[in-house]
């Protein structure tokens, strides 16, 4: 059986979307490239993004580690805290917008499963209720200390201040306001046992409501990758009609999966070509 092309995929997930009472966004890292954030795919990017982790041959799963925090917290918050002044500042693409008006019409409207820690679809104007974070999120800090029972606050109040060429938070640490100690994201990050999923698990309770009063969905996977495929596998249990959008990993998970080999700006443009 030969697979379908692009033309007649876009048309088949279009015809989804027209009949779908509801719409299942689940993003990875891929999601945010098209705004200019960095993805982390291999130690070469990461390494150019943050020349002094390459120096020290620090990858991302020893940065992006609960132990980074301890044994050096400036070099652990120069590369969050580099990343949080980032997201701050980026601006998200036109396909965050082009997928509330795709869910616009639907009877349930949408929501979001995503790994991305960025908080870019509340910037693009999602409504917090409609989103879960898997992986929680950067905008969001919780005691290094795991006896600490502060739980988890806004990251709003904190500034970072990096010294780019060293990796290396040069103003003061954000501090937890129950004990004074030094705070960390409130981030899944590698052999993290302290992780604090208070907020993620009220969203999950939130995304199982939504999902028992969808009876037609339709999934949209853009950007999601396989090295961590907590996305996928979501995304891929839930029924309906699954469109994945992935230049790289573009595998079919079943049969009847529609499958676009493109960015996820580009791919959700065709789509909303095609509807709006």
């Amino acid at each position: 059986m030969n697979s379908p092309t692009p033309d007649e995929t876009i048309a088949r997930a279009v015809t989804a979307l027209k009949e779908a009472d509801g719409l299942l966004v689940t993003a990875g890292a891929g999601m945010g490239v098209d705004s200019g954030l960095p993805d982390f795919r291999g130690n070469e990017g990461m390494w150019a993004a943050y020349p002094a982790l390459g120096r020290a041959r620090l990858d991302f799963t020893r940065i992006a580690n609960p132990a980074a925090f301890l044994a050096n917290p400036r070099l652990a918050w120069g590369f969050y805290g580099h990343r949080l002044k980032l997201y701050r500042e980026t601006r998200p693409h036109e396909g965050f917008e082009l997928l509330q008006r795709i869910a616009a019409p639907l009877a349930h409207g949408l929501f979001v499963f995503t790994s991305n820690v960025d908080g870019q679809f509340q910037k693009a104007g999602f409504p917090e209720a409609r989103i879960l974070e898997c992986h929680g999120s950067i905008h969001h800090l919780q005691c290094l200390s795991s006896a600490c029972p502060s739980g988890i606050w806004p990251a709003a109040g904190f500034a970072p201040i990096v010294d780019e060429a060293g990796c290396l938070l040069t103003n003061a640490f954000p501090l937890c306001p129950a004990c004074g100690g030094i705070a960390r994201p409130n981030i899944l990050m590698f052999d993290d046992w302290d992780w604090l999923e208070d907020r993620t698990r009220q969203q999950r309770l939130r995304i199982d409501d939504w999902l028992a009063r969808v009876r037609r969905p339709v999934v949209i996977e853009a950007g999601a990758g396989i090295a961590i495929p907590t996305v996928r596998h979501f995304g891929e249990r839930v029924g309906g009609t699954f469109i994945r959008i992935n230049p790289r990993d573009a595998q079919r998970p079943r049969q009847d999966a529609l499958v676009l080999e493109l960015g996820a700006l580009d791919g959700i443009r065709r789509l909303a070509g095609r509807l709006l």
